[in-house]
Protein backbone atom coordinates (compact mmCIF):
# COMPACT_ATOMS: atom_id res chain seq x y z
CA UNK A 1 0.00 0.00 0.00
CA UNK A 2 1.30 3.23 -0.91
CA UNK A 3 1.91 5.36 2.02
CA UNK A 4 0.51 9.03 2.45
CA UNK A 5 3.84 10.40 3.03
CA UNK A 6 5.50 8.97 0.21
CA UNK A 7 2.04 10.34 -2.13
CA UNK A 8 3.10 13.87 -0.94
CA UNK A 9 6.47 13.48 -1.78
CA UNK A 10 5.56 12.82 -5.01
CA UNK A 11 3.36 15.09 -5.32
CA UNK A 12 5.87 18.08 -4.88
CA UNK A 13 7.91 16.60 -7.14
CA UNK A 14 4.89 16.30 -9.67
CA UNK A 15 3.47 19.64 -9.77
CA UNK A 16 6.31 21.80 -10.46
CA UNK A 17 6.72 18.97 -13.69
CA UNK A 18 2.87 19.62 -14.34
CA UNK A 19 2.47 23.24 -15.20
CA UNK A 20 5.52 23.22 -17.50
CA UNK A 21 4.28 19.64 -19.48
CA UNK A 22 0.39 20.49 -19.49
CA UNK A 23 0.11 24.47 -20.73
CA UNK A 24 -0.61 25.24 -24.81
CA UNK A 25 -3.51 23.78 -26.89
CA UNK A 26 -1.42 21.35 -28.18
CA UNK A 27 -0.18 19.91 -25.05
CA UNK A 28 -0.68 15.87 -24.50
CA UNK A 29 -2.76 15.14 -21.24
CA UNK A 30 -2.10 11.78 -19.70
CA UNK A 31 -4.97 10.49 -17.84
CA UNK A 32 -5.91 7.75 -15.14
CA UNK A 33 -9.62 6.47 -14.48
CA UNK A 34 -10.40 5.59 -11.00
CA UNK A 35 -13.45 3.78 -10.50
CA UNK A 36 -14.18 2.25 -13.69
CA UNK A 37 -18.04 1.31 -13.68
CA UNK A 38 -20.18 2.33 -16.29
CA UNK A 39 -20.23 6.25 -16.21
CA UNK A 40 -16.66 6.51 -16.01
CA UNK A 41 -16.16 4.04 -18.80
CA UNK A 42 -18.28 6.76 -21.18
CA UNK A 43 -16.36 9.73 -19.98
CA UNK A 44 -13.13 7.90 -20.83
CA UNK A 45 -14.22 7.26 -24.15
CA UNK A 46 -15.35 10.69 -24.38
CA UNK A 47 -11.71 11.62 -23.32
CA UNK A 48 -10.17 9.23 -25.61
CA UNK A 49 -11.50 10.60 -28.83
CA UNK A 50 -10.60 14.04 -27.70
CA UNK A 51 -7.50 15.82 -29.55
CA UNK A 52 -3.83 14.98 -27.33
CA UNK A 53 -5.21 12.85 -24.76
CA UNK A 54 -4.21 9.86 -23.80
CA UNK A 55 -5.55 6.86 -21.41
CA UNK A 56 -2.18 5.35 -19.62
CA UNK A 57 -3.90 3.83 -16.66
CA UNK A 58 -7.30 2.54 -15.05
CA UNK A 59 -8.24 1.20 -11.29
CA UNK A 60 -10.95 -0.58 -10.05
CA UNK A 61 -12.23 -2.57 -7.06
CA UNK A 62 -13.69 -5.14 -9.63
CA UNK A 63 -11.29 -7.11 -11.72
CA UNK A 64 -13.13 -8.18 -14.66
CA UNK A 65 -13.91 -4.03 -15.02
CA UNK A 66 -10.25 -3.09 -14.30
CA UNK A 67 -9.38 -5.56 -16.91
CA UNK A 68 -12.57 -4.30 -19.79
CA UNK A 69 -11.22 -0.84 -19.39
CA UNK A 70 -7.69 -1.64 -19.63
CA UNK A 71 -7.91 -3.48 -23.00
CA UNK A 72 -10.71 -0.75 -23.94
CA UNK A 73 -8.36 2.64 -23.12
CA UNK A 74 -4.93 1.57 -22.30
CA UNK A 75 -3.50 -1.73 -24.12
CA UNK A 76 -0.40 -0.31 -23.28
CA UNK A 77 -1.10 0.73 -19.94
CA UNK A 78 -1.49 -0.34 -16.75
CA UNK A 79 -4.31 -1.32 -14.08
CA UNK A 80 -4.13 -1.30 -10.69
CA UNK A 81 -6.07 -2.51 -7.73
CA UNK A 82 -5.25 0.58 -5.01
CA UNK A 83 -5.87 4.29 -6.11
CA UNK A 84 -3.01 5.67 -4.61
CA UNK A 85 -0.47 3.88 -6.81
CA UNK A 86 -1.76 5.77 -9.47
CA UNK A 87 -1.76 8.84 -7.63
CA UNK A 88 2.12 8.55 -7.22
CA UNK A 89 2.92 8.23 -10.89
CA UNK A 90 4.65 11.14 -11.94
CA UNK A 91 3.74 11.00 -15.50
CA UNK A 92 -0.13 11.32 -15.10
CA UNK A 93 -1.54 14.97 -15.36
CA UNK A 94 -5.59 14.23 -14.57
CA UNK A 95 -8.00 11.76 -13.00
CA UNK A 96 -11.35 11.00 -14.23
CA UNK A 97 -12.88 9.47 -10.99
CA UNK A 98 -16.44 7.11 -11.36
CA UNK A 99 -15.91 5.62 -7.95
CA UNK A 100 -19.14 5.21 -5.59
CA UNK A 101 -20.17 8.38 -3.75
CA UNK A 102 -18.56 7.99 -0.54
CA UNK A 103 -14.93 7.58 -2.30
CA UNK A 104 -15.11 10.72 -3.76
CA UNK A 105 -14.00 13.62 -1.07
CA UNK A 106 -11.15 11.04 -0.45
CA UNK A 107 -9.80 10.06 -3.93
CA UNK A 108 -10.54 14.10 -4.82
CA UNK A 109 -8.85 15.51 -2.18
CA UNK A 110 -5.67 13.02 -2.42
CA UNK A 111 -5.62 13.61 -5.80
CA UNK A 112 -5.12 17.40 -6.18
CA UNK A 113 -2.66 16.73 -2.88
CA UNK A 114 -1.01 14.62 -5.90
CA UNK A 115 -1.07 17.31 -8.30
CA UNK A 116 -3.62 15.72 -10.38
CA UNK A 117 -6.08 17.61 -12.15
CA UNK A 118 -9.61 16.03 -11.53
CA UNK A 119 -13.53 15.13 -13.21
CA UNK A 120 -15.00 13.49 -10.39
CA UNK A 121 -18.54 12.49 -11.04
CA UNK A 122 -21.92 14.04 -8.96
CA UNK A 123 -22.14 14.73 -5.92
CA UNK A 124 -19.08 15.76 -4.97
CA UNK A 125 -19.51 14.76 -1.56
CA UNK A 126 -21.13 12.10 0.57
CA UNK A 127 -22.43 14.28 3.54
CA UNK A 128 -22.63 18.08 4.40
CA UNK A 129 -19.06 17.59 6.40
CA UNK A 130 -17.41 16.03 3.60
CA UNK A 131 -17.97 19.25 1.16
CA UNK A 132 -16.58 21.63 3.09
CA UNK A 133 -12.95 19.66 3.10
CA UNK A 134 -12.87 18.81 0.32
CA UNK A 135 -13.91 22.39 -1.10
CA UNK A 136 -11.21 23.70 1.35
CA UNK A 137 -8.75 21.29 0.09
CA UNK A 138 -9.26 22.32 -3.70
CA UNK A 139 -8.95 26.05 -3.16
CA UNK A 140 -5.58 25.20 -1.50
CA UNK A 141 -4.22 23.45 -4.71
CA UNK A 142 -3.52 24.54 -7.74
CA UNK A 143 -5.52 22.21 -9.53
CA UNK A 144 -8.40 22.22 -12.03
CA UNK A 145 -11.19 20.15 -10.67
CA UNK A 146 -14.88 19.71 -12.66
CA UNK A 147 -17.74 18.08 -11.03
CA UNK A 148 -20.14 15.74 -13.25
CA UNK A 149 -22.66 18.55 -13.97
CA UNK A 150 -22.82 18.55 -17.74
CA UNK A 151 -25.71 20.92 -17.85
CA UNK A 152 -23.08 23.94 -16.70
CA UNK A 153 -21.56 22.91 -20.56
CA UNK A 154 -24.70 22.47 -22.61
CA UNK A 155 -25.68 25.13 -24.87
CA UNK A 156 -29.38 25.34 -24.33
CA UNK A 157 -28.82 25.31 -20.65
CA UNK A 158 -26.91 27.99 -20.62
CA UNK A 159 -29.06 29.70 -22.87
CA UNK A 160 -31.54 28.64 -20.58
CA UNK A 161 -30.03 30.48 -18.00
CA UNK A 162 -29.36 33.88 -19.75
CA UNK A 163 -33.13 34.08 -20.17
CA UNK A 164 -33.80 33.62 -16.99
CA UNK A 165 -31.48 36.38 -15.79
CA UNK A 166 -32.86 38.66 -18.39
CA UNK A 167 -35.98 38.31 -16.58
CA UNK A 168 -38.08 36.78 -19.34
CA UNK A 169 -40.08 35.05 -17.21
CA UNK A 170 -40.44 37.59 -14.92
CA UNK A 171 -40.36 36.76 -10.72
CA UNK A 172 -39.87 32.82 -10.55
CA UNK A 173 -41.87 31.76 -7.11
CA UNK A 174 -41.54 28.52 -7.62
CA UNK A 175 -39.34 25.55 -9.13
CA UNK A 176 -40.86 22.12 -10.04
CA UNK A 177 -38.13 19.43 -10.38
CA UNK A 178 -38.77 15.81 -11.34
CA UNK A 179 -36.67 12.67 -12.75
CA UNK A 180 -38.75 9.05 -13.00
CA UNK A 181 -36.51 5.86 -13.59
CA UNK A 182 -37.83 2.47 -14.45
CA UNK A 183 -35.72 0.58 -12.04
CA UNK A 184 -38.60 -2.25 -11.58
CA UNK A 185 -38.01 -3.63 -15.25
CA UNK A 186 -34.18 -3.33 -14.71
CA UNK A 187 -34.09 -5.14 -11.22
CA UNK A 188 -36.69 -8.24 -12.59
CA UNK A 189 -33.34 -10.51 -12.92
CA UNK A 190 -31.40 -9.75 -9.21
CA UNK A 191 -27.34 -9.02 -10.40
CA UNK A 192 -25.04 -11.74 -9.98
CA UNK A 193 -21.25 -10.52 -9.41
CA UNK A 194 -18.58 -13.20 -8.11
CA UNK A 195 -17.74 -12.15 -5.04
CA UNK A 196 -13.91 -13.59 -5.75
CA UNK A 197 -13.87 -10.88 -8.21
CA UNK A 198 -14.17 -7.84 -6.12
CA UNK A 199 -11.96 -6.55 -3.20
CA UNK A 200 -15.17 -5.29 -1.10
CA UNK A 201 -13.04 -4.72 1.75
CA UNK A 202 -11.68 -1.43 -0.77
CA UNK A 203 -14.97 -0.91 -1.86
CA UNK A 204 -16.42 -0.64 1.34
CA UNK A 205 -13.36 1.89 2.54
CA UNK A 206 -14.77 4.01 5.32
CA UNK A 207 -17.91 2.51 5.18
CA UNK A 208 -19.05 -0.15 8.08
CA UNK A 209 -18.07 -3.30 7.77
CA UNK A 210 -20.67 -5.60 6.08
CA UNK A 211 -20.72 -8.65 4.36
CA UNK A 212 -20.48 -8.85 0.17
CA UNK A 213 -23.74 -8.21 -1.56
CA UNK A 214 -24.07 -8.01 -4.79
CA UNK A 215 -26.83 -5.66 -4.93
CA UNK A 216 -25.01 -3.12 -2.66
CA UNK A 217 -21.95 -3.50 -5.09
CA UNK A 218 -24.05 -2.96 -8.53
CA UNK A 219 -26.74 -0.64 -7.11
CA UNK A 220 -24.72 1.32 -4.59
CA UNK A 221 -26.38 4.32 -4.99
CA UNK A 222 -29.33 3.24 -3.05
CA UNK A 223 -28.13 1.88 0.00
CA UNK A 224 -26.89 4.82 2.23
CA UNK A 225 -23.41 3.73 3.23
CA UNK A 226 -22.43 4.59 -0.22
CA UNK A 227 -25.03 7.05 -1.74
CA UNK A 228 -27.76 9.34 -1.26
CA UNK A 229 -30.53 7.83 -3.65
CA UNK A 230 -32.75 9.96 -5.78
CA UNK A 231 -31.51 13.22 -4.46
CA UNK A 232 -27.48 12.90 -4.80
CA UNK A 233 -27.71 10.81 -7.73
CA UNK A 234 -30.96 12.56 -10.08
CA UNK A 235 -32.03 15.71 -8.04
CA UNK A 236 -28.57 17.11 -7.75
CA UNK A 237 -28.72 17.68 -11.26
CA UNK A 238 -31.16 20.23 -12.17
CA UNK A 239 -30.73 20.92 -8.40
CA UNK A 240 -27.61 22.66 -9.33
CA UNK A 241 -29.02 24.53 -12.64
CA UNK A 242 -31.91 25.82 -10.44
CA UNK A 243 -29.41 27.42 -7.72
CA UNK A 244 -27.40 28.31 -10.97
CA UNK A 245 -29.81 30.15 -13.24
CA UNK A 246 -31.42 31.78 -10.03
CA UNK A 247 -27.97 32.55 -8.19
CA UNK A 248 -29.11 31.18 -4.99
CA UNK A 249 -26.98 28.20 -3.36
CA UNK A 250 -28.27 27.96 0.46
CA UNK A 251 -31.72 26.64 1.18
CA UNK A 252 -33.02 27.92 4.51
CA UNK A 253 -35.35 25.31 5.17
CA UNK A 254 -35.14 21.27 3.42
CA UNK A 255 -37.76 18.52 3.82
CA UNK A 256 -38.55 15.47 2.17
CA UNK A 257 -40.84 12.26 2.65
CA UNK A 258 -40.78 9.12 0.65
CA UNK A 259 -40.65 4.96 0.64
CA UNK A 260 -40.01 1.72 -0.54
CA UNK A 261 -42.91 1.23 -2.89
CA UNK A 262 -41.75 -0.88 -5.61
CA UNK A 263 -38.05 -1.52 -4.47
CA UNK A 264 -37.77 -2.87 -1.32
CA UNK A 265 -34.80 -4.55 -1.43
CA UNK A 266 -33.06 -0.92 -1.65
CA UNK A 267 -32.29 1.01 1.93
CA UNK A 268 -32.83 4.65 0.21
CA UNK A 269 -36.91 5.71 -0.72
CA UNK A 270 -37.50 4.66 -4.39
CA UNK A 271 -40.44 7.24 -4.26
CA UNK A 272 -39.63 10.91 -2.79
CA UNK A 273 -41.17 14.15 -2.60
CA UNK A 274 -38.78 17.09 -1.84
CA UNK A 275 -38.81 20.56 -0.88
CA UNK A 276 -36.24 23.60 -0.05
CA UNK A 277 -36.87 26.75 0.71
CA UNK A 278 -34.71 29.58 -0.82
CA UNK A 279 -34.83 33.47 -0.16
CA UNK A 280 -37.77 34.21 -2.91
CA UNK A 281 -38.83 31.07 -4.17
CA UNK A 282 -39.75 27.26 -3.78
CA UNK A 283 -38.03 24.03 -4.80
CA UNK A 284 -39.68 20.88 -5.09
CA UNK A 285 -38.47 17.52 -6.41
CA UNK A 286 -40.85 14.25 -7.17
CA UNK A 287 -39.08 10.97 -8.04
CA UNK A 288 -40.44 7.35 -8.47
CA UNK A 289 -38.40 4.34 -9.92
CA UNK A 290 -41.38 2.63 -11.42
CA UNK A 291 -41.75 4.27 -14.76
CA UNK A 292 -39.53 6.57 -17.21
CA UNK A 293 -42.68 8.38 -18.33
CA UNK A 294 -41.65 12.33 -18.74
CA UNK A 295 -37.85 11.55 -17.83
CA UNK A 296 -36.42 14.13 -15.93
CA UNK A 297 -37.67 18.02 -15.55
CA UNK A 298 -37.60 21.49 -14.75
CA UNK A 299 -40.42 24.13 -14.47
CA UNK A 300 -39.28 27.81 -13.88
CA UNK A 301 -42.92 29.45 -12.87
CA UNK A 302 -42.79 32.82 -13.33
CA UNK A 303 -45.60 35.86 -13.39
CA UNK A 304 -44.50 36.06 -17.31
CA UNK A 305 -44.24 33.14 -18.27
CA UNK A 306 -43.54 29.23 -17.33
CA UNK A 307 -40.21 27.62 -19.00
CA UNK A 308 -40.04 23.42 -19.13
CA UNK A 309 -36.28 22.82 -18.99
CA UNK A 310 -35.19 19.10 -19.51
CA UNK A 311 -32.04 17.25 -21.90
CA UNK A 312 -34.02 17.77 -24.69
CA UNK A 313 -34.06 21.30 -24.98
CA UNK A 314 -36.50 23.85 -23.50
CA UNK A 315 -39.40 25.99 -24.55
CA UNK A 316 -41.22 28.96 -22.87
CA UNK A 317 -44.86 28.80 -22.83
CA UNK A 318 -46.34 32.69 -21.97
CA UNK A 319 -48.98 33.59 -19.60
CA UNK A 320 -52.20 35.43 -20.66
CA UNK A 321 -52.47 33.63 -24.13
CA UNK A 322 -55.22 31.03 -22.69
CA UNK A 323 -58.56 31.07 -20.60
CA UNK A 324 -56.84 31.41 -16.61
CA UNK A 325 -56.87 27.95 -15.13
CA UNK A 326 -57.39 25.88 -18.42
CA UNK A 327 -55.30 23.14 -18.73
CA UNK A 328 -54.16 22.91 -21.81
CA UNK A 329 -50.48 24.92 -22.59
CA UNK A 330 -50.49 27.46 -25.42
CA UNK A 331 -47.88 27.19 -28.10
CA UNK A 332 -44.59 28.16 -26.96
CA UNK A 333 -43.13 31.83 -27.99
CA UNK A 334 -39.49 30.25 -27.89
CA UNK A 335 -38.37 26.80 -28.19
CA UNK A 336 -35.04 25.47 -28.41
CA UNK A 337 -33.90 21.34 -28.82
CA UNK A 338 -31.10 19.98 -27.50
CA UNK A 339 -28.57 18.47 -30.36
CA UNK A 340 -26.11 16.65 -28.41
CA UNK A 341 -24.96 14.58 -25.44
CA UNK A 342 -23.47 18.15 -22.55
CA UNK A 343 -21.11 15.67 -21.23
CA UNK A 344 -19.36 15.77 -24.56
CA UNK A 345 -18.71 19.09 -23.97
CA UNK A 346 -18.27 19.18 -20.20
CA UNK A 347 -15.16 16.84 -20.65
CA UNK A 348 -13.79 19.31 -23.43
CA UNK A 349 -14.40 21.62 -21.32
CA UNK A 350 -12.14 20.10 -18.18
CA UNK A 351 -9.45 19.01 -20.82
CA UNK A 352 -9.30 22.71 -22.21
CA UNK A 353 -8.86 24.44 -18.56
CA UNK A 354 -5.93 21.64 -17.58
CA UNK A 355 -4.03 23.37 -20.70
CA UNK A 356 -5.40 26.92 -20.00
CA UNK A 357 -5.30 26.58 -16.27
CA UNK A 358 -8.83 28.44 -16.52
CA UNK A 359 -11.80 27.95 -13.92
CA UNK A 360 -14.00 24.76 -15.33
CA UNK A 361 -17.51 25.22 -15.84
CA UNK A 362 -18.85 23.22 -13.42
CA UNK A 363 -16.06 24.00 -10.49
CA UNK A 364 -16.00 22.78 -6.44
CA UNK A 365 -18.19 25.65 -4.98
CA UNK A 366 -21.20 24.96 -6.70
CA UNK A 367 -20.89 21.47 -6.63
CA UNK A 368 -20.34 21.48 -2.93
CA UNK A 369 -23.51 23.70 -2.39
CA UNK A 370 -26.04 21.37 -4.33
CA UNK A 371 -24.66 18.29 -2.84
CA UNK A 372 -25.60 20.53 0.94
CA UNK A 373 -29.12 20.67 -0.11
CA UNK A 374 -29.67 16.50 -1.25
CA UNK A 375 -28.03 15.65 1.92
CA UNK A 376 -30.06 18.29 4.14
CA UNK A 377 -32.96 16.86 2.65
CA UNK A 378 -32.03 13.41 3.24
CA UNK A 379 -31.29 13.42 6.59
CA UNK A 380 -34.40 15.31 7.24
CA UNK A 381 -36.02 12.12 5.58
CA UNK A 382 -34.19 10.08 7.72
CA UNK A 383 -34.71 12.17 10.75
CA UNK A 384 -38.73 12.34 9.70
CA UNK A 385 -37.89 16.27 10.57
CA UNK A 386 -37.60 19.90 8.36
CA UNK A 387 -34.19 21.13 8.61
CA UNK A 388 -34.15 24.62 9.28
CA UNK A 389 -31.75 27.43 9.82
Amino acid sequence: MIQRRDLLKASAAWTAASYSRVSGANQRIRLAGLGVGGRATYLLGLAAKAENTEIVAVCDVSMPRRLAAKEKFAPAGKDYLEYREVLARTDIDAVVIGAPDHWHVPMTIDAVKAGKDVYVEKPISHTVEEGERVRQAVLASKQIVQVGYQQRSWPHFQQARELVAAGKLGEISLVLTSWYQDYVVNLQTPPKVDPASVDWKRFLGSAPEQPFDPMRCVRWRWFWDFGGGHLTDLYSHYGDVVQWCLDQYAPRTAQAMGSRNALPQFECPDTINAAWDYPGFTVVYNGALNGSLDGGNILFRGHRATMKLNRDGFAVYPEGKVQRELTHWPEPELAVKSSADGTIAHMQNFLDCVRSRSAPNAPIGPAVAIARAAHLANSAFRKKTVWSL
